[in-house]
């Protein structure tokens, strides 16, 4: 168990929509520049090829991880 790390028992999914939200298509095509961010980017397709690719799973988990606390005020 690991209750001290916020990627803990949150789905992918929910990672993505978070980020989307807090930095829309285009700023993540810019932080992490993978097609499925960048050509016409849907959370069906990005899902699909970050549960296939673990590079690019890892800067969607890294990128989240650093902004955990911005995201999470402005939901509050």
């Amino acid at each position: 168990m690991q209750p001290n790390n916020p990627l803990h028992g949150k789905k992918l999914e929910t990672i993505l929509n978070e980020l989307v939200e807090y930095f829309d298509w285009d700023a993540l095509a810019q932080i992490i520049p993978i097609n499925c961010f960048k050509s016409d980017p849907s959370i069906k397709s990005s899902l699909k090829f970050l549960r296939q690719t673990d590079w690019a799973r890892k800067k969607v988990e890294d990128l989240y991880l650093t902004h955990y606390d911005q995201i999470n005020n402005i939901k509050k």
